[in-house]
């Protein structure tokens, strides 16, 4: 009789259960109430970050203290750091190029996309058609791109042929010296402002025109009108530039395609950061090795951002 009972009152409890409604006072159910259909829509995008991002990350993480050997991972520690600083004999090598290449390039591509910008901004009949010829180069694959600059800079190519003229040769890529090899690819990086100059146009526009008319009421020049009107009011843009091609520019891998002896350029020229990740893990098959390098170029990066950050708001401050 007594589980006759328990087994009713259980019955009539778990229908009880069933049949109650969802909370909908609780604050899950009302984020969730409110935000489905963003969800939704992103959730191809935070799944493919979630695999192609977050866990070769995390993997990554895990793998940059081990060491691969024979087919299997040995744990190591710090091991791998410790070699990076203290043995490694391209490490201090491939951070010189790296640093040398970043902190010239991103100024001279700065400003020059941003002086073509300036131009391709003035008031004239046919603007336009010189914006899109601006922009068609960053239309090319970058693949294209470097093996189509790997032929003008070859030894029978269209400079070398140019300088002929006066007697001069260059080695360009070619070049054991790094500052002429890196130089080369500033040259080769002016191929592309055109997508610096796009960015930089839509900042301009976005400056009101009120600005400049008080400007030239009250005599302002173009030169004054530039100097306090157009590049304080574009401040935003040129931030954002300066920290993404500074992450871009560390990350370097195009030598790869136009670089000789593998990437690396003649006497290490070339060598850079990225081309070395790359080396290690798909040529020498140094997994963990590789990871540590690149968790050590992420950190990196992350601090010349802060500090970057770090800087602009200490201008604003002050403003």
């Amino acid at each position: 009789m007594f589980s006759t009972v328990k087994s009713k009152t259980e019955t009539g409890t778990a229908e009880a259960f069933a049949s109650r409604p969802p909370r909908k006072n609780s604050k899950l159910y009302k984020f969730w109430k409110n935000n489905r259909e963003g969800w939704m829509f992103v959730s191809p995008l935070v799944i493919g970050l979630a695999i192609f991002t977050v866990y070769p990350m995390v993997q990554s993480l895990i793998w940059a203290f081990y060491t691969y050997t024979g087919n299997r991972y040995y744990f190591v520690g710090f091991g791998n750091f410790v070699h990076m600083f203290t043995v490694d004999p391209y490490f201090w090598k491939v951070c010189g190029n790296t640093c040398f290449y970043a902190f010239l390039s991103v100024p001279i591509v700065l400003i020059a996309s941003y002086l073509l910008a300036t131009l391709v901004n003035l008031p004239y009949k046919g603007i336009g058609i010189f914006r899109v010829v601006y922009y068609l180069p960053c239309v090319i694959p970058g693949i294209v791109s470097g093996l189509l600059w790997k032929d003008i800079f070859a030894t029978n190519g269209i400079f070398n042929s140019l300088f002929a003229l006066f007697g001069y040769h260059s080695e360009f890529f070619q070049s054991p010296s790094m500052y002429v090899a890196i130089s080369s690819i500033f040259l080769m990086n002016l191929w592309g402002i055109g997508g610096g100059m796009i960015l930089w146009l839509s900042a301009f526009k976005a400056i009101p025109t009120q600005l400049y008319e008080a400007a030239k009421i009250d005599g302002g020049g173009v030169l004054a009108r530039f100097w306090y009107i157009t590049i304080p009011m574009s401040m935003p843009m040129i931030f954002f530039n300066v920290v993404t091609m500074l992450i871009g520019s560390f990350q370097i891998n195009g030598t790869l395609v136009y670089g000789s002896n593998g990437g690396k350029g003649e006497e290490e020229a070339l060598y850079m950061f990225g081309v070395y990740i790359y080396n290690e893990a798909f040529v020498s098959t140094k997994y963990g090795y590789a990871s540590a390098l690149s968790w050590f170029l992420l950190v990196f990066i992350a601090l010349l951002t802060g500090l970057l950050f770090f800087i602009r708001g200490r201008m604003n401050r002050e403003d």
